[in-house]
């Protein structure tokens, strides 16, 4: 090894050689520690930006280059090992500045070989520099990025995590307190609709700017998600909170938001917890801090509210969990059952179709309805799961029974979501003679959502040979205009306007009014809940297609087709 690389260096490599390694940005060296003198293969002036290769003739010339000379680590990288005549390999990198202070910098690589020539220090060293100005700009945006957010430039949220953990540690062991704050951007999505996600991420990146500079020593901030911010307050118990809290509304509402494009009047809304008081850990932290954060933008814009405990929410927690895992097990046991209401022609009472209803049945065998689970099963973010399950058995019944005709209710949830009408559509693309035996059935509020997304869900219901029905109608505000803008086939009236029809002038008025609209547009109407055929009556002689209720049969869980 030691043969190959000694002596003069340019007399073993072409100039040819050498020219190329300049192009790549890269010099071969030999430097002997004896006279400090520096042989280059290589255009090194050049490669460097000087003027004369005298310049880095020698260690010392070298080393007035280094920016910080702390960080010229080749002395330790000389005395590090012991050379048993192969050499002691080293690498290292360092920041040159050519043009002095003032330059640009130069990041160069240095990786070599040191001997010692048969004693214990170093006598010369054999590298090669190559010059790594845009590796490592890459590997420190990297090493940014493993700590920084790249839209604010505040610490991540792992990190900021990491900060929490470590401050809630501190204090348990130290005895003393801190605040952790979660903010969000009051109505941040309507910032975005109507500037663009572009403007809005520059609202985020200049109200954490403002923040920030109402920081003390000591104290972080980070992304913490979304349009919402962390901030972990040093030395701050639950009784200052509230004074730094509104250090930070004062900081946004007192003053537009300015960006390149436009100033912003914004409000923020703050969710604190003081740890380690009523937080233990970072998971019961951040849980704590943004439940309370929910309770500042439920009671108004621009609000601070600071956690307190509540045997009360807590209790309710605890039975979430509980009901939660109970309708997860009833769909993982498949224990969801249909029941099948008819809905019957008003003036011959011969059943049109049947309303698949979700019941569940207990593992003790109980069967438990569907007023008792859906709306458990809306608050817990379980619709999707259920509704997905009602489908899978309509569509059997529909396979197994020619004769049985149907409709089944979509949540608003799962409506709004492409999951149920890919399956929906899969199954009918299959089997294109169940949709004529089909209905599906969207409540007023979740057609009056988002009129857009409403439009594709029925014309996808259509294009598959399906019909589709409005529930519940009456009890939102719906406009007969958007129902025809739709192509609704069905209106079904809402319960609550029959259920006390003979007895309420209120109500007679809306339903025969509702009847005329329905009629004109061509639509279709069903009443539900109708008890008695006084009611029958009256909806008969104002032109009411079908009715629904217990005058014409229960809901049952027994098919009612052979």
């Amino acid at each position: 090894m030691e043969n190959a690389v000694s002596g003069d260096v340019s007399a073993h490599r072409p100039d040819r050689t050498a020219a190329i390694l300049s192009t790549i940005g890269e010099v071969v060296y030999r430097w002997s520690l004896t006279d400090d003198r520096i042989e280059w293969d290589g255009d090194a002036a050049t490669l460097f930006g000087l003027v004369s290769p005298e310049s880095v003739a020698t260690g010392a010339a070298f080393a007035q280059l280094v920016e910080d000379p702390g960080q010229l680590t080749r002395q330790e990288a000389l005395s590090g090992g012991s050379d048993d005549g192969d050499g002691v390999p080293y690498q290292i990198e360092y920041a040159l500045r050519p043009a002095g202070a003032k330059g640009p910098t130069l990041w160069v690589e240095d990786t070599g070989r040191w001997y010692a020539d048969g004693g214990s220090e170093a006598i010369r060293a054999e590298g090669v520099l190559r010059v790594i100005n845009e590796r490592h700009a890459r590997e420190q945006r990297l090493a940014f990025l493993s700590r920084h957010d790249d839209v604010t430039g505040l610490y991540n949220r792992s990190y900021l995590l990491d900060l929490l953990d470590e401050t809630i540690a501190s204090t348990q062991k130290l005895g003393t307190a801190a605040a952790f704050l979660v903010i969000a951007i009051d109505d941040f999505h309507l910032i975005n609709d109507a500037y663009g996600y572009r403007i809005g991420d520059r609202v985020l990146a200049a109200v954490a700017r403002r923040i920030r500079g109402r920081l003390r020593d000591g104290d972080a901030i980070g992304r913490f998600s979304g349009h919402k911010l962390g901030l972990i307050l040093m030395n701050c118990d639950e009784h200052e909170m509230p004074f730094a809290a509104e250090r930070f509304l004062a900081a946004i509402r007192d003053d537009v938001i300015a960006t390149p494009d436009g100033a912003a009047s914004v409000t923020i809304s703050i969710g604190g917890i003081s740890v380690p008081r009523h937080a233990r850990t970072r998971d019961e932290a951040m849980e704590r801090a943004q439940e309370s954060l929910a309770f500042a933008r439920d009671t108004g814009r621009g609000r601070f509210v600071a956690y307190a405990p509540s045997a009360e929410r807590e209790a309710e927690r605890q039975s979430n969990i509980a009901l939660s895992q109970q309708l997860i097990g009833a769909l993982s046991e498949q224990r969801v059952r249909l029941a099948f209401q008819p809905v019957v022609d008003l003036h011959t009472r011969e059943v049109a179709f049947h309303e698949a209803l979700l019941r569940l049945a207990h593992p003790d065998g109980t069967i438990v309805s569907a007023g008792q689970v859906v709306p458990l099963a809306e608050r817990l973010g379980l619709s999707r799961l259920f509704d997905l399950a009602v489908l899978d058995q309509v569509l059997e019944t529909l396979i197994r029974h020619p004769d049985a005709h149907l409709s089944l209710n979509v949540s608003p949830e799962t409506a709004a979501g492409p999951e149920w009408l890919a399956k929906f559509a899969h199954t009918l693309d299959q089997r294109p003679d169940l949709g004529k035996r089909l209905i599906v059935e969207i409540t007023e509020t979740s057609a009056i959502r988002s009129l857009d997304d409403t439009a594709y869900f029925v014309s996808t219901i259509h294009d598959l040979g399906a019909r589709l029905a409005i529930d519940d109608f009456g009890a939102g505000f719906t406009s007969f205009r958007n129902l025809r803008a739709l192509q609704v086939d069905i209106v079904k009236i809402d319960g609550s306007f029959i259920a006390t029809l003979p007895k309420s002038r209120d109500d007679q008025i809306f339903v025969r009014r509702l009847v005329e609209l329905a009629h004109d547009l061509g639509i279709e109407t069903v009443a539900e809940w109708v008890q008695d055929e006084e009611t029958a009556a009256m909806l008969a002689e104002w032109g009411v297609s079908r009715i629904q209720g217990h005058l014409c049969g229960a809901a049952s869980l027994e098919l009612p087709w052979k």
